[in-house]
């Protein structure tokens, strides 16, 4: 029987250097490898609720991965906390884990004292379909756009 685990980063530390090399393989350029690696070390050991960092894991295999911090590079900042970099392997997808790791962010959104949790995107409809509501556009520092969702937790 398949055994589904997401891991907090924060509160399991052992898994800081397997999180950080995931993070890096599936979201980093060569430009932003540190990106990762620094905010993943310093979740560790803060009292703030952000940034948190999650892996799932299936069957002690990781297979997934997503964030929750304070800003997803883009304009408003006024807008916290961000779900971000959620990735499922693909041989994974179509299962819902997406959903997994978003519930668990939206938890540690609520625990954090935080009312909603917001996502930036171009995908249309996946989100929509957990719950989020498109609430406008957004722009990054390298010139494109993303559009803007938010959930109440």
């Amino acid at each position: 029987m398949d055994t589904l685990e997401i891991i907090s980063v924060r509160d399991n530390p052992e898994f800081k250097e397997m999180a950080i090399q995931y993070f890096q393989r599936v979201w980093a350029s060569p430009a932003s490898m540190k990106v990762y690696e620094d905010s993943i070390e310093n979740c560790l050991g803060t009292k703030s609720p952000l940034p948190q960092w999650y892996l799932l894991l299936r069957d002690n295999e990781i297979i997934g991965c997503g964030g929750l911090i304070t800003n997803d590079f883009i304009s408003r900042m006024d807008l916290y906390p961000w779900v971000c970099a959620v990735y499922i392997e693909e041989n994974y997808r179509g299962s819902n884990f997406g959903a997994l790791i978003i519930e668990k962010a939206k938890e540690d959104t609520k625990k954090g004292g935080f009312s909603n949790l917001y996502l930036c995107t171009d995908h249309i409809g996946y989100y929509e379909k957990l719950g989020f509501e498109h609430i406008g556009t957004g722009y990054h520092p390298w010139g494109d756009s993303s559009r803007i969702y938010s959930i109440e937790v």
